[in-house]
């Protein structure tokens, strides 16, 4: 697609999105709610109350636990290899590194093993 295309298409589809924006503000149930919003926010606003409050005031069915992610695995240490000749270091928290397989492929993963740096 030319960029003089695209141009007039996305033009199209503004112009467009534009009118559906215009018929939409002429909206009585579009104003209603915008109203209910803008009165609900100053009345949280001057209790000093959440979005999440209200949820558990009127529907504590659905309101969402606080849940604490305590995670029984221990996190992965990054392991450092230093390669002895070159100098170069890979920090990795596996074993799936690009440059550490090719390293290992070859040198042997021994070998690079005993590069790693504690």
């Amino acid at each position: 697609m030319s960029l003089i295309t695209e141009y007039r298409a996305t033009e199209d589809a503004i112009k467009q999105l534009q009118r559906k924006l215009d018929i939409m503000a002429d909206d009585p149930a579009l104003l209603t709610e915008m109203e209910f919003e803008e009165r609900l926010r100053a009345l949280m606003g001057e209790y000093s109350k959440s979005l999440r409050d209200i949820i558990k005031l009127l529907a504590p069915e659905r309101a969402m636990p606080v849940v604490e992610t305590t995670s029984k695995r221990k996190r992965r240490a990054i392991k450092v290899y230093r390669h002895p000749d070159s100098g170069e270091v890979v920090q990795t928290k596996g074993g799936n590194h690009r440059l550490l397989k090719a390293w290992k492929q070859q040198y042997g993963a021994q070998t690079v093993e005993s590069w790693l740096e504690r």
